[in-house]
């Protein structure tokens, strides 16, 4: 291999690892939507008492016990559930309990489901939700 080829090689891979790692910080914490139709909006049922949930909505985060990132997680979105009536949060340690990371496509922790109040999936957060400090985030009315 001439060292224009091994450089060209480098220039190459490094160019692919950029691209890749800019689009994962694009798309990690932001919301993403479920679906409009409710036929593909998948329920959660079944992650806890009917009490837990909340009348209005409940976010649904999954976490393992060596996640970093998950308490500040938790404090956060118990936060917005105390400012808004009838929102809840439950967490949902994927440790003891691993069939439901392959039910919700959980690839990473912290993963936050937001459910509406029939426990459809309204929005994904995937790893920390971002930060937004001009407003806190909706829930489904």
């Amino acid at each position: 291999m001439t060292v224009g080829t091994a450089v060209a090689v480098l220039v190459g891979v490094l160019a692919l690892a950029t691209g890749l790692g800019l689009l994962l910080r694009h798309r990690t914490g932001r919301a993403r939507s479920a679906g409009t139709a409710a036929s593909t909006r998948p329920d959660a049922d079944g992650l806890a008492l009917d009490t837990g949930y909340g009348t209005a909505a409940t976010f649904v985060q999954f976490s393992t016990p060596t996640c970093a990132r998950c308490p500040a997680t938790r404090r956060q979105l118990a936060v917005v559930a105390d400012q808004h009536e009838g929102v809840r949060r439950i967490e949902v340690d994927l440790a003891e309990h691993p069939e439901l990371a392959r039910r919700f496509d959980v690839m990473q922790t912290p993963t936050v489901l937001l459910l509406d109040a029939d426990r459809s999936v309204h929005t994904r957060f995937e790893a920390h939700p971002a930060h937004r400090s001009s407003s806190q985030p909706s829930t489904p009315s």
